[in-house]
């Protein structure tokens, strides 16, 4: 007897329908064909145990099953559960009636629970886009999947409940998830908060013009002057998710398995921070398997890289092309796989090997060369694509001491929203533009022109810094940004001068020791 029954294959952040066929005659045979990994071959063993121990009969007979299309490769154990449906509903042990109604995901374990799996969202979509009725898939992916409406979730513990239910000998209870409830009762939920710091005013101010217009920002200063604390608040003065963005991160984070059982919808944007030793797969993505990496995790929301410069030189250099394209492309022999990765970088550096080249009250001690060598470790293109460099120098103990609260951060995201709304309502119509950040060469020469003074003393300042053509355009989009902070249409003198200033590590003075 022949049965059907569906699941899907994740490839990126998409999901495909994958029909499992399942075929019983006469025989002594167990044939898996239609292009698995090892562990889907590895799940004959899993589901002999979890069929018997539950009292069900692996059939006695020649089973062949395929797993169409078969030019895809199968990956992972999610193909547990629908296989060992299949070869149910092909030994007359499920009723094939309802099948064709539901896609069924899960891994099995020998006892016959259903344990948890990566890449549920993206399969719930595909779900409803196909038309199935429901999804059948492990009790803690439930919630995730539930954030899809017009789709019947069911999460289930043991295969006894699936069958049972596929026989109509029991209901299974439905997941409800009210996505826009939770959403919103999320968004101001931070565990870390600006009021918590004192001083810093040009380095806060250099904060929220970053968040403003989505723009990469690094930190200089000497070790415990606050650069890890300040970062570490940055999502807190972000714009909220709009519920695309909210979905399009959540789908990254499910294909990756860092969803937790509790969770439905990410409300917050991401805050990555990954540790300097990391390899240049893990942070861009990829492997045999390609899996998101640190940049696409961090995707709509923040990348902080502490101590910038200890990152290897080949870690950094394979963020170049993402900056730009914000889009990762990881390409292998039979396929290609992209990932979306528009994050905000925030990144630190001590200005020296010692920490103290700079500082107020201490000396560096570092020998003649070596706060250049040190920066040199950032190559310029690398630099280029940062659009603010802000020196930080130590609290004094008269403002680490003073009881009175900092402004907090729900205050400094209020002007940060009224930015960035002037700015999706000024690019409304080109797409794929949300934030200054974004704007091609094209669009600085039509929405970031700036008058006969102002260019004046742009031209004064590339002379005399050496600034590049990138450091040009970088300047222009941090000054749009400014203005509308100050909800000025105009770019002003003002506005300039204070984009210039946050490229302070292009003057050639600054690493002349």
């Amino acid at each position: 007897m022949l049965a059907k029954v569906f699941g899907a294959a994740v490839h990126g952040i998409e999901a495909t329908l994958i029909t499992i066929e399942v075929n019983c005659s006469k025989g002594i045979k167990f044939m898996l064909v239609g292009l698995p990994d090892a562990s889907v071959k590895e799940s004959h063993e899993r589901i002999v145990s979890a069929l018997q121990v539950n009292g069900y009969k692996f059939p006695r007979q020649q089973v062949v099953i395929n797993m169409s299309p078969a030019d895809i490769r199968k990956e992972g154990t999610a193909y547990d559960l629908p296989l060992a449906i299949g070869i149910l509903g092909a030994s007359n042990g499920v009723d094939p009636g309802m099948l064709e109604d539901y896609m069924i995901m899960g891994e099995l374990s020998l006892d016959g629970s259903i344990l948890p799996i990566k890449g549920v969202l993206p399969i719930a979509i595909k779900a409803r886009e196909l038309g199935f009725k429901g999804i059948v898939l492990p009790g803690k992916n439930a919630r995730e999947a539930a954030v899809v409406n017009n789709l019947d979730v069911f999460g289930v513990d043991n295969i006894t409940e699936v069958v049972e239910f596929f026989n109509g000998k029991k209901q299974l209870e439905k997941t409800v998830v009210d996505t826009r409830a939770e959403f919103h009762s999320s968004q101001q939920l931070f565990e870390f908060d600006f009021s918590d710091v004192k001083g810093q005013e040009n380095v806060k101010r250099a904060l929220e013009v970053a968040a403003a217009g989505g723009h990469n920002l690094i930190m200089i200063g000497p070790p415990g002057a606050g650069k890890s604390m300040m970062a570490k608040r940055m999502p807190s003065i972000l714009p909220p998710f709009t519920l695309y963005e909210a979905l399009e991160t959540t789908k990254i984070h499910s294909v990756a398995g860092k969803m937790g059982s509790d969770t439905s919808l990410m409300a917050q944007r991401p805050f990555r921070s990954p540790h300097h030793t990391i390899s240049d797969v893990a942070l861009v993505g990829g492997g045999t398997y390609p899996q998101p990496g640190e940049i696409s995790l961090a995707h709509n929301g923040v990348l902080f890289l502490d101590e910038l410069p200890e990152f290897s030189r080949s870690v950094l250099e394979v963020m170049r092309q993402p900056l730009e394209d914000r889009r990762i492309t990881i390409s292998r022999s039979k396929f290609t796989v992209d990932y979306p990765a528009s994050f905000m970088l925030v990144s630190s550096m001590n200005p020296c090997p010692c920490g103290y080249y700079n500082h107020p009250e201490k000396d560096c001690v570092c020998p003649g060369g070596a706060v250049q060598k040190y920066l040199n470790k950032i190559s310029g293109p690398l630099l280029d694509r940062i659009d603010i460099h802000i020196e930080i120098v130590p609290v004094p103990f008269e403002k680490i001491s003073d009881k009175t609260p900092a402004e907090p951060s729900k205050d400094i995201r209020q002007r940060v929203i009224k930015a960035r709304e002037i700015q999706v309502k000024r690019f409304e119509n080109e797409e794929g533009t949300y934030c200054n950040a974004q704007m091609t060469p094209k669009m600085l020469n039509k929405y970031a022109s700036i008058d006969e003074t102002g260019l004046q003393l742009l031209k004064t300042a590339m002379d005399r810094f050496n600034l590049s053509a990138r450091a040009y355009d970088r300047i222009l989009k941090v000054s749009r940004t400014i203005a509308d902070l100050d909800n000025s249409e105009k770019i002003e003198p003002k506005h300039l001068a204070e984009a210039i200033n946050y490229r302070n590590l292009d003057r050639e003075t600054w690493a002349n020791k």
